[in-house]
């Protein structure tokens, strides 16, 4: 008899074999063994389901691991560096384009054409070390194995090596000397362009440009682009000298050898060029990063004292050292892709120094070398090999130098501004009649933000007009207009009835006097603060004159040495930086005198003094 019950979602069968005798009709299925067996089923299944969970993260585990060594493996996720992570707000006008070491090359070969010379003497000097290095490993084995013959072969092959080697030092040390003369002109001549470049551009271009990024342009990128001709150039073209001829050696001793290490040198060039298109990437990023910590580190010393008082040490120091851990993962990927680039060289090494024991070994057994031909070719294929090595490893560094160069270069293409770069008229004499015709402006950085919109103004001379108006609504940018800092959207600006687009800018500029909101000293005596500037040579009473009008005599005679006293921003009060501003302006005998909020840090007194002078 067959009977099946069912309890929940497990269903239980059993077999029960029938008696002889009939079975009474209230015959029930005994519950506890049903139970037991469902239990145990349970159990075993939770048993069989653990080791299939386990198994399975287990492989997950692995595939986890295989997929994160997938990635750091060349050509892995890990080595990608993305557009992303570039810097932010590191752009503006500036951005680089390519470049090929081919044109980088040929600019910075115009900067250095007037001191030619120095160039050539190197390159003299570094074919004549080259040609008498690669003879001393012929010598060298020659001598060794001449010993065995008789001392006459010995002693002359020793003489000429000796020969060789004091030529060799002599080249090689007016090569260095050249070529670190020819490193210095670059890196100066390459500072002078550029930031005479960045001082002939439109203020708006500062507006999107920040310190930090061009003072890095300046200075570590220019340092960069000055290993260039210096060290990269010279050295690859000194160790490709010396790999041609060694290869040429290499195969006049044994061609079958000589091939065989041509392909191990072909096989670490390869390497050596994707190896130098990655660490030319890398250093465009390791670039971008730099500038921006260089952003953060300028602007929080600049403003220390808001920092302090505000208590945001911390998160300065958090904004700082993200763009060093950015930088910190560009430099750790290039330092382990020269990890690879070094594994490769001295796998290849070893493996050309086997094949040419093991081939050259069995040719000596058959008579076709020598050991002395042996040991010349031994010598010359690691000659080949350590020279394709420093090429490589030169390469790569000709290529950071490469892209480290591409800012700069973009920022030597731009054009200078055109009020600078051309002429306009002079007039006769400034009257400073001054009229602003429906002129409207938006600032380039904001175009969509109107400032002015139809401003029709009329500044007679002879008479002080006061602008009043609330913040924001245009003060400064109706004076930045006339200071012709900016060009007017629409309308056009007269002064004495001559457009001031068509008048000589820096002849304009002269006769104005400008003393704005928060005024800024150099980091020079008070005497020079006061004279900058000014379009004449003028003798020390005038500037004690100018100084007593700005009411800045008294306390510059208070200062330790007086007008001969070295100041800056940090080290005087608002009030008195803008006296010595003021004085600065008086001094220029003004025909045009613009104060803007100028006496803002003066107390009443100094500031009816300063009104009273200078009116």
């Amino acid at each position: 008899m067959l009977l099946t019950a069912a309890t929940g979602s497990a269903a239980l069968s059993l077999s029960v074999a029938a008696a002889a005798a009939p079975r009474p009709p209230s015959l029930r299925v005994p519950r506890r063994p049903t139970r037991r067996l469902r239990t145990t089923r349970i159990r075993a299944a939770a048993a069989i389901g653990g080791e299939f969970g386990g198994l399975g993260q287990r492989r997950a585990d692995a595939g986890e691991f295989i997929e994160r060594l997938r990635n750091v493996l060349p050509g892995g996720s890990w080595w990608r560096l993305e557009d992303g992570e570039e810097a932010e707000g590191g752009g503006g006008r500036a951005e680089a384009s390519g470049s090929t070491a081919a044109s980088a090359l040929s600019r910075m070969w115009t900067l250095v054409a007037s001191d030619r010379w120095v160039v050539f003497i190197g390159f003299a000097s570094l074919v004549g070390a080259a040609l008498a290095e690669i003879a001393i490993p012929h010598l060298l084995a020659a001598s060794i194995f001449s010993a065995q013959n008789g001392g006459a072969v010995f002693y002359r092959n020793a003489k000429l090596l000796v020969v060789l080697c004091l030529f060799s030092g002599v080249f090689s040390g007016a090569r260095s000397c050249c070529f670190g003369v020819a490193n210095m002109i670059l890196v100066k001549r390459t500072r002078e362009v550029l930031f005479d470049s960045i001082l002939s551009q439109d203020i708006a271009f500062f507006d999107e440009e920040t310190v930090g990024d061009l003072t890095s342009r300046l200075g570590s990128d220019c340092q960069q682009v000055s290993r260039v001709i210096g060290n990269d150039l010279n050295l690859i073209s000194r160790n490709l000298l010396q790999g041609v001829g060694a290869l040429i050696y290499l195969l006049i001793l044994s061609w079958p050898l000589g091939m065989c290490t041509m392909l191990i040198c072909a096989t670490l060039s390869t390497i050596m060029l994707v190896h130098g298109r990655y660490q030319k990437r890398a250093a465009k990023f390791a670039q971008e990063f730099t500038a921006s910590a260089n952003n953060v580190a300028q602007e929080v010393i600049t403003l220390v004292r808001t920092v302090r008082v505000y208590g945001t040490e911390k998160q300065e120091f958090k904004r700082y050292a993200k763009w060093l851990d950015k930088l910190y993962d560009v430099s750790f990927r290039q330092t382990m892709a020269y990890g690879g680039w070094s594994l490769s060289l001295n796998y290849l090494y070893h493996s050309a120094q086997v094949i040419a024991v093991l081939i050259g070994g069995i040719s000596i057994m058959s008579g076709k070398l020598t050991a002395e031909q042996l040991t010349k070719f031994i010598l010359y294929a690691e000659w080949l090999i350590l020279s394709t090595w420093w090429i490589g490893d030169n390469w790569s560094s000709l290529m950071q130098s490469v892209g480290a160069s591409e800012k700069v270069f973009r920022l030597m293409d731009l054009l200078p501004s055109r009020q600078l770069s051309s002429t306009g008229l002079k007039l006769q004499k400034l009257e400073g009649r001054i009229q602003y015709a429906d002129v409207a402006f938006s600032y380039p950085s904001r175009p969509t933000v109107p400032i002015l919109g139809r401003l029709n103004l009329t500044l007679y001379p002879n008479e002080i007009v006061a602008m009043v108006g609330l913040s924001g609504s245009g003060k400064s940018t109706i004076v930045n207009l006339l200071l012709r800092l900016y060009e007017p959207t629409n309308g056009k600006i007269l002064v004495d009835d001559v457009p001031l687009s068509e008048l000589d800018i820096r002849w304009f500029r002269e006769r104005i006097g400008f003393v704005g909101q928060e005024p800024r000293l150099f980091r020079m005596d008070v005497s020079s603060n006061i004279r900058y500037g000014c379009p004449r040579e003028v003798s020390h009473k005038e500037v004690e004159l100018a100084a007593k009008q700005a009411y800045a005599h008294d306390f510059i005679m208070s200062l330790p040495d007086g007008y001969n006293t070295t100041v800056d921003d940090a080290l005087l009060s608002g009030g008195q930086k803008q006296r010595i501003a003021i004085a600065r302006a008086l001094l220029r005998d003004p025909a045009i005198l613009v104060l803007d909020e100028a006496t803002s840090a003066l107390d009443a007194e100094s500031e009816h003094y300063v009104k009273v002078t200078s009116s």
